[in-house]
């Protein structure tokens, strides 16, 4: 951070000679001001924050309406098998079950949470991925949808990253409701990710695997049997990966991950949906259609029931995030039932992937095998994860 990020302008009068002019209170103040904040800034970039002689904070360490953290997270960014060339990264709840997407983070309105991150990526791997080598090295953890003051904002330029072999602690609240100032809250489908690796915005953290899902709940809310989160990005993928390589299900014993969706029917499955990447894309799940709502349900009277959209194919854009909640099978019965882009470019070049409901035994029904030509061609480019380990 630089003194020009701190402009301070003066309206006042020209200044006068040397000789004659006279102190001024203001002028001094915001001298001070501007050292007080190059220091806080200088501390809060040493991981760390402190206010000499008790002083008010000038950046607070949690947001309004948390004074506490009511829970804690041990997070842990990792770096993954490649994908052939492509680096990839992790989230993890421990270093051992890191994945891409990342563990998603459930919580309820009005909660505070402190999520720790660990940074285990080695200087040299981000090293690679850095694009500007003034760049710090470093990963972060950025989140949309909740609340969180600059020291949790997962960005360098607020010096809120975790160098390589450090931690660095980020507090998140689930603001809740306030009916009188007509303020929404914070309830919904969000999703965090790195801000930091290769450059400022974190283009190359994203890319390589630094994203996971976050749930906010209201007291009441349905609870799924499953949740599955789709990450639909460049180079026509679903989590960084194409074709065969988006759905790994083993047709005898299938074990639900990032490449396996899987759900007995009648269960709820619930899919936090978000958009990385520079494309436009669509969610179409086959068979399965939902209420676009915020929690993808639909409550209140016949009236107001009617005024809500059933859909089965919705628009992401880069950034965007939402989520759905269907039951598995309900009316179709078991099945092996297409997710994929409604951009037919995109799926034929591979952008799809498979939910598989099992019938009431949990027993795979007949079919499902993967005939799509993407699948075999061998073909997809880099960083489409086509043949990647699957990471649980």
């Amino acid at each position: 951070m630089t003194a020009s990020a701190w402009r301070l302008t003066d309206d006042g009068p020209a200044p006068e000679p040397a000789a004659a002019q006279p102190a001024r209170s203001g002028s001094t103040t915001r001298r001070m001001l501007v050292v007080a904040a190059i220091v806080v800034l200088s501390l809060v970039g040493a991981g760390g924050f402190a206010v000499a002689g008790g002083a008010a904070a000038l950046l607070p360490e949690r947001p309004e309406g948390c004074n506490q953290p009511d829970r804690s997270v041990q997070l842990y960014a990792v770096e993954l098998p490649r994908d052939g060339n492509q680096i990839r990264l992790g989230y993890g709840l421990t270093p051992e079950t890191a994945s891409y997407p990342g563990p998603t983070m459930e919580m309820i309105e009005g909660e505070c949470l402190a999520v720790t991150l660990h940074n285990q990526v080695p200087a040299a791997t981000l090293e690679q991925l850095r694009t500007d080598p003034t760049h710090p090295l470093g990963v972060s953890l950025h989140v949309h949808g909740v609340k969180y003051t600059q020291l949790s904002d997962g960005t360098a330029q607020s010096f809120s990253y975790v160098p390589p072999g450090q931690s660095r602690t980020y507090t998140w609240y689930a603001k809740k409701r306030d009916r009188t100032a007509g303020t929404p809250g914070t309830a919904g489908y969000w999703w965090y990710h790195d801000h930091v690796v290769g450059g400022p915005h974190g283009t190359k953290g994203i890319s390589s695997g630094l994203f996971g899902g976050l749930v906010v709940r209201r007291v009441g809310d349905p609870k799924p049997d499953r949740t599955y989160m789709s990450v639909f990005g460049d180079q026509q993928s679903i989590n960084l990966r194409r074709g065969a390589a988006a759905d790994t299900c083993d047709p005898v014993n299938p074990q639900p991950g990032p490449t396996c969706i899987v759900a007995k029917k009648g269960e709820r499955v619930e899919f936090i949906v978000v958009g990385i990447g520079n494309d436009m894309h669509t969610f179409h799940i086959h068979g399965h259609s939902w209420a676009d709502t915020r929690t993808g349900v639909v409550t209140g009277t016949n009236a107001e029931a009617d005024q809500v959209p059933t859909v089965d194919n919705k628009t992401v854009g880069p950034g965007d995030s939402f989520g759905v909640q269907i039951i598995a099978g309900d009316s179709v019965g078991p099945g092996h039932w297409m997710i994929h882009c409604h951009m037919q470019f995109h799926s034929d070049a591979g952008m799809y992937t498979t939910m598989h409901v099992l019938d009431e035994n949990g027993n795979m029904p007949p079919g499902g095998g993967h005939e799509h030509s993407a699948t075999s061609s061998g073909a997809a480019p880099a960083g489409s994860g086509a043949g990647v380990h699957q990471h649980k």
